[in-house]
């Protein structure tokens, strides 16, 4: 997905095929600048595997629901990743592999995980508490759902759009803070590279469900700048 001078490719964070994606791309496409779907503390334990993004220390700053979504959050990753033998990230490593190797600037775009954790905490309603928590242990949102793909592949367009969805209708307040505000947050971040790296071609590497939208609202704000 092109706009003036950025590229966003969507991937999924377990999928082998993400890994080739964003190798095959950055070499046939050269670009200037690699911005990345992470955050400072995320891309450390990234490159330190016995590093965590959060820490019980940061409990007092993200709240203890914002601790549980993290680590029930990194255990599900974990999990679908062995199903696929892909380590969640392994998209992001090898692009960061890339840009040191072929000295291209890298730009971190996301949202510190602390604050996105602490809106989470302050956000979420006691209703969805509940209804995660149910889900998680039954397992009943997986099986409402019936889209089936390819863990090692990234999800065609139709069927992310409809996870999407249900996920919003579902989780309304997670939809929010971990899908609407991000998109916001990395757009601005995009938006401000564009402009400072005019002459300079960007490739961003986000999640698929984020890269329709981030692309929208890049658009909609220079639209309300002519």
């Amino acid at each position: 997905m092109n706009y003036k001078n950025l590229q966003i490719i969507g991937t999924s964070h377990i999928a082998r095929e993400s890994i080739e994606k964003v190798k095959t791309f950055i070499l046939e496409e050269k670009p200037d600048i690699i911005a990345l779907e992470l955050d400072k503390l995320r891309l450390s334990s990234l490159l330190n595997k016995r590093q965590k993004s959060v820490r019980f220390k940061d409990l007092k700053k993200i709240g203890v629901t914002g601790l549980f979504f993290n680590l029930i959050g990194a255990w599900i990753e974990k999990k679908l990743g062995k199903l696929v033998d892909t380590k969640p990230g392994s998209e992001m490593l090898i692009a960061l592999k890339l840009a040191k190797k072929h000295t291209i600037k890298v730009a971190l775009i996301d949202q510190d995980i602390r604050i996105t954790l602490q809106r989470l905490s302050k956000q979420i309603t006691w209703k969805e508490k509940f209804k995660f928590l149910f889900d998680f242990l039954i397992g009943s949102f997986h099986k409402k759902s019936k889209i089936e793909f390819d863990l090692s592949k990234v999800p065609e367009k139709k069927a992310i759009k409809k996870l999407t969805l249900e996920f919003k209708k579902r989780y309304p307040t997670l939809y929010q803070v971990l899908v609407v505000e991000r998109n916001n947050v990395m757009a601005k971040n995009l938006n401000n590279l564009m402009y400072k790296n005019k002459e300079e071609k960007i490739l961003a590497i986000v999640g698929a469900g984020h890269k329709e939208e981030i692309i929208n609202i890049i658009k909609n704000a220079r639209k309300q700048i002519v």
